[in-house]
């Protein structure tokens, strides 16, 4: 075994091993839990599988204040860590009106009401739904 400098090595640590990946379903679970035990409202699961080439399902909730989005954002975030579903990113901390987190299979939307109104993303994707399948709603 060679040794890269300023690199330390362990018997037990120096193995390739591919990260457990938490099946969509659990990890979906884990982010309806979430929400609920920080009083998120109106949360909502959209399935966009076969529509979004990014994920298979949005989750839609939405805060009280730019403090209970971030606070959703933040505990979600380390919820998703523990169970070994390292986010890819995570956009729009700063203003805290929506903060978008991506669990890769499923893509979190934290929202204050005037900004889940205004843009309507559970509209937006029915819409999208309807017209792709060629369906439309009376």
């Amino acid at each position: 075994m060679s040794l890269t400098p300023g690199k330390r090595y362990h018997p037990l640590l120096n193995k390739q091993t591919q990260p457990e990946v938490l099946p969509t379903e659990q990890l979906q679970q884990l982010v309806l839990t979430t929400l609920e035990e920080l009083k998120a409202h109106d949360i909502k699961t959209i399935d966009v599988s076969g529509q979004n080439p990014l994920t298979d399902r949005f989750v839609i909730a939405t805060g009280n204040s730019t403090r209970h989005v971030k606070s959703m954002a933040g505990k979600l975030i380390e919820a998703a860590k523990a169970a070994g579903a390292q986010p890819l990113g995570v956009e729009g901390e700063r203003e805290a009106q929506w903060i978008l987190v991506d669990l890769n299979d499923i893509i979190v939307h934290l929202m204050l009401p005037q900004a889940r109104a205004f843009y309507n993303l559970e509209k937006l994707w029915e819409v999208s739904r309807e017209h792709r399948s060629g369906v439309r709603s009376a």
